[in-house]
């Protein structure tokens, strides 16, 4: 759906999040019917036969097809069942996977959304997009996560009403943010580089055993270990507590351990070029150890050399021994 420049202008816009208002709303729904009018619904002779049968997708779906409701009410009918509906309604689609699942099971149904992200020239495609429904009264950014919070609680059969757990879903938005502020952080910025005292230094420098805590990718479960960094300057140094940052910077993404160990390793040969660069991780999973084998203790090991400490044998071994 390519969404028009007033529009666009229309909405709120911080930090690359969207907050629409319900004018917004009002003009993607006429937008919206434009298009299901246009489409050749399957199920009818052609595309003017009335009423169009839709089917609102739980949750946003089902709000989405009110404010769709509200602009061309008279020519549409709403079903209560997916199996009855001719058009397949949704708040916004993003990743597509909801929409697979409905035309997968209800093939030649169109699924359409106020937001289809995936879309030609859609130019909310890089905005988080807040509905009016998803945000209360003070717009906070952790309201969407909160809400899918509660869900989650109501899926698992808890009540989010309960006195322990009404707060849980603002402290869990406010948790991921801090869990996942590694995102925001840019490598080159936050390795200051010094010349004035690396002179004559070209001998291994190590932090050994950073703690170390970030997220599995595969289950969001907890990775925690520590990281052993080392490198030989090269007429540059840095400080000591910014290869803590850095480790702490890359591990508060969505990791792989693999992935986690050659990113430090490459932002520090990368912004300051030294002659040799070493990092080893050793980490518990928890999505091996709390689920799958549920096997406790095990301890994975990943490394990644540059430069001399993994080319030159005398470099390797110092760097192994000083790290074990």
């Amino acid at each position: 759906m390519v969404v028009t420049a007033p529009f666009i202008l229309g909405a709120m816009m911080s930090r690359q999040k969207a907050y629409l208002s319900h004018r917004d709303v009002g003009i993607l729904a006429i937008e919206l019917g434009k298009r299901i009018r246009r489409f050749p619904h399957p199920r009818k002779n052609h595309e003017a036969t009335f009423p169009i049968k839709l089917y609102g997708v739980p949750r946003g779906g089902v709000l989405a097809l009110y404010a769709l409701m509200c602009r061309v009410g008279f020519w549409v009918e709403v079903v209560e069942e997916p199996k009855d509906a001719d058009v397949f309604i949704d708040d916004i689609i993003d990743s597509g996977a909801t929409r697979d699942i409905y035309t997968t099971l209800y093939p030649g149904v169109p699924f359409m959304a106020l937001v289809d992200k995936t879309g030609p020239a859609e130019l909310l495609s890089d905005a988080w997009v807040v509905f009016p429904w998803e945000r209360n009264e003070q717009q906070k950014e952790e309201s969407p996560i909160a809400d899918s919070t509660i869900r989650l609680l109501q899926y698992i059969g808890e009540d989010p009403a309960r006195e322990g757990l009404t707060e849980t879903p603002e402290r869990v938005a406010k948790a991921w943010k801090y869990w996942t502020s590694g995102y925001t952080q840019d490598a080159g910025e936050l390795l200051k580089v010094f010349e004035d005292g690396a002179q004559g230094c070209d001998e291994m420098i190590m932090v050994r055993d950073i703690p170390l805590y970030s997220k599995c990718e595969h289950h969001l479960a907890d990775i925690f270990g520590a990281v052993t960094i080392a490198y030989i300057p090269n007429g540059k140094i840095v400080g000591l507590s910014k290869l803590n940052r850095l480790a702490d910077m890359f591990a508060r993404r969505l990791q792989v351990q693999e992935r986690l160990t050659n990113q430090i390793a490459d932002a520090l040969h990368t912004n300051l070029a030294p002659l040799g660069v070493g990092v080893i991780i050793k980490a518990r999973h928890m999505c091996m150890e709390s689920r799958g084998v549920c096997q406790q203790g095990h301890m994975t090991i990943t490394s990644a050399l540059r430069g001399v400490i993994k080319t030159d044998n005398r470099a390797r071994g110092e760097f192994l021994k000083l790290a074990e």
